[in-house]
């Protein structure tokens, strides 16, 4: 994508997870380059205010919202707020992801299970809980998920991660089923093997350089938002 292409998302607000880096920052900014207005959330402030400068950049406009997903009762409120301050929600964007530790499935300790199934699972059904009565409002409202090949493809050490990424596939399909007769598109999109921290994190000898960027990748993740996407419950991958 580039600056030249028609600003199709005009007038449309966006509300994008883990968009302090990686994915979510990519989409983001793609976001922004076609015109929505979107709302940045992440735990790191320094972060999005990267991420806030590179969609400026591009010509587009944003708002930093630092949560931490982890936070439920705050995370509920993210729904009714967006509609509060702007009147409208037409875009959710879910990239936030926590990889925990790469360890047998005997070896799982209560702390790491937790995070991860509260910010890849838990946090995604508040998410819908909390948007899905805006979205709906919307003429065209989307929905995208970031999901994984390990929900379909177990493989040893990874059984945490993989868990709670079959989880957000199940929810996220469901939710498609029940919303088939509306307006609103919701999807899952699996960007396969990309230069992020989380795969940083989970192959450290792997050489970033020789992955494709997230950049390079939230095009196909974007499509999933545009107004005439009519994919609905289906998996995209690259």
């Amino acid at each position: 994508m580039t600056g030249l292409l028609p600003r199709v998302l005009e007038g449309r607000v966006a509300l994008v997870t883990g968009a302090s880096r990686g994915i979510g920052a990519a989409a983001a900014i793609e976001l922004g380059r076609l015109g929505a207005h979107v709302v940045l959330t992440a735990r790191t402030q320094g972060g999005l205010e990267e991420t806030d400068d590179a969609i400026r950049a591009a010509g587009g406009s944003a708002t930093l919202l630092p949560m931490d997903l982890r936070e439920g009762e705050n995370l509920d409120k993210v729904g009714p707020s967006i509609y509060t301050r702007f009147d409208r929600l037409d875009i959710l964007v879910h990239a936030a992801g926590s990889l925990g530790k790469l360890t047998p499935v005997s070896h799982i300790l209560d702390g790491d299970w937790a995070e991860v199934m509260t910010v890849n699972l838990a946090a995604a059904w508040r998410l819908i809980r909390s948007c899905a009565p805006v979205l709906a409002a919307s003429d065209a409202g989307r929905a995208v998920f970031v999901t994984d090949s390990r929900a379909r493809a177990p493989s040893a050490y990874w059984g945490m991660y993989g868990t709670s990424k079959a989880g957000l596939e199940h929810l996220v399909l469901t939710w498609a089923a029940e919303t088939v007769t509306t307006k609103l598109r919701v999807n899952l999109f699996d960007p396969g093997v990309v230069a992020s921290r989380l795969r940083g994190n989970a192959m450290p000898g792997e050489d970033p350089a020789t992955l494709p960027t997230p950049a390079s990748v939230a095009p196909g993740l974007v499509a999933l938002c545009l107004p005439g996407e009519e994919r609905h419950g289906v998996v995209v991958g690259i």
